[in-house]
C-alpha cells in the first residue's frame, strides 16, 4: 500500500503538509493534539529530526503515534547523527511500523545547536541516504545478497533550497537526488514567488519531480531577523521585515503573509509545506485566508 501523500502526489493533486516538532521530553500529548486539530486540512505531517541540532524526541516515535491516530507522517531522517548502520536500522524500523514517507536530510550543523561537544557523523550524505532507501526498496542487503524478508516500501523525498545562489550547482544536486530515487522535493522557506517559479520551471519540472514549497509563519520583525541570523539558508527580504515592523498586529500580518504565499505558491508548485513553529493553531487561519477549502 502507498501512503496518502504518495497517492496524492502521483495523482497530480495538490498537497499541503505541515511541520510537527517532537517534544523536548517524553510527553507527546501536546504534539499529538496540535496534529489532530489539523485533521482534514493537512495531507502529511512532517516530523522534524533534531532540527537546528537541538535534542528532541526521536522522529520515529512521534511518527508511529501519528500513524496510530490515522494521520500520514513524514519521517525526517538526518545523516548528521547516525552512521550508515544506524540509518539502515531506522529505515527498516520505519518500514516495519508502517511509516512510508521518508525525508532524507543532511541535517543542520552542530554549531547552530546547543550541545557544542556533540560530534557530527555524516557517514552518508543525503544523496547516499536516498540511494540506500532505493536499494532497500529493491530488497538489496547493504552487505551482500537480498533482504531475507523482501523489499521495503518507502517513499523517499529530498530537501531543496531554491534561494541557493549557485543555480547550476543546485540543479545538479537536485538531478542527483532524483537519479538516486527521490520522489518529491520539500523546499526551505521561500519568500519570493519568482524564486520558486524559476526553481520549478528550470529544475523540478524538466525532471518531473513534484515540489512542496516551504511557507514559514513569521510572528514579528524580531522573529524574522532572528531566523535570518541563525537558520542556515534563511533569506527573509527587507520588504517583508518592514511589513512586520509597521504592523499594529505583527502575528496577524505574519498570517496574512503566509496565506498570500500559500495561495501564490500553489499556482507554481504541486504543494506547500507550512512551518508554523509553536503556532500550529494558526495553520487553519492561514489556509482559510488563502481560500483553501
Amino acid at each position: 500500500m502507498k501512503s496518502k501523500l504518495q497517492n496524492r502526489l502521483e495523482s497530480g493533486l495538490s498537497a499541503i503538509t505541515a511541520e510537527i516538532m517532537p517534544p523536548r521530553g517524553g510527553d507527546t500529548s501536546l504534539a499529538l493534539s496540535k496534529a489532530l486539530t489539523l485533521t482534514g486540512l493537512i495531507h502529511g505531517f512532517n516530523v522534524t529530526d533534531g532540527s537546528r541540532a537541538i535534542m528532541r524526541m526521536s522522529s520515529l516515535a512521534l511518527c508511529k503515534l501519528l500513524l496510530e491516530a490515522n494521520l500520514d507522517p513524514i519521517l525526517q531522517l538526518s545523516c548528521r547523527d547516525r552512521n550508515r548502520i544506524a540509518l539502515q536500522a531506522e529505515l527498516l524500523g520505519a518500514h516495519a511500523l508502517g511509516i512510508k514517507n521518508i525525508l532524507c536530510l543532511t541535517g543542520d550543523p552542530v554549531r547552530v545547536g546547543d550541545q557544542f561537544k556533540a560530534k557530527s557523523v555524516q557517514d552518508l550524505n543525503s544523496i547516499e541516504l536516498i540511494n540506500q532507501v532505493t536499494s532497500l526498496n529493491k530488497g538489496i542487503d547493504p552487505v551482500s545478497g537480498f533482504l531475507p524478508d523482501g523489499p521495503t516500501n518507502l517513499f523517499a523525498g529530498a530537501a531543496a533550497d531554491p534561494n541557493c545562489r549557485g543555480f547550476d550547482g543546485l540543479r545538479r544536486r537536485i538531478e542527483l537526488k532524483k537519479e538516486a530515487g527521490a520522489n518529491f522535493l520539500q523546499t526551505q522557506m521561500v519568500m519570493d514567488p519568482k524564486v520558486l517559479e524559476k526553481f520549478c520551471k528550470k529544475i523540478a519540472e524538466p525532471i518531473k519531480i513534484p515540489v512542496l514549497a516551504g511557507v514559514f509563519l513569521l510572528k514579528s520583525a524580531k522573529n524574522a531577523q532572528f531566523i535570518n541570523r541563525v537558520v542556515p539558508g534563511a533569506c527573509i527580504p527587507r520588504s517583508i521585515i518592514s511589513r512586520l515592523e509597521v504592523a499594529s498586529n505583527p502575528i496577524d500580518e505574519g498570517i496574512s503573509i503566509a496565506a498570500e504565499q500559500v495561495r501564490s505558491f500553489l499556482t507554481i508548485a504541486q504543494g506547500v509545506h507550512i512551518m508554523a513553529v509553536k503556532a500550529e493553531q494558526q495553520i487553519p487561519i492561514i489556509l482559510d485566508r488563502a481560500r483553501i477549502n
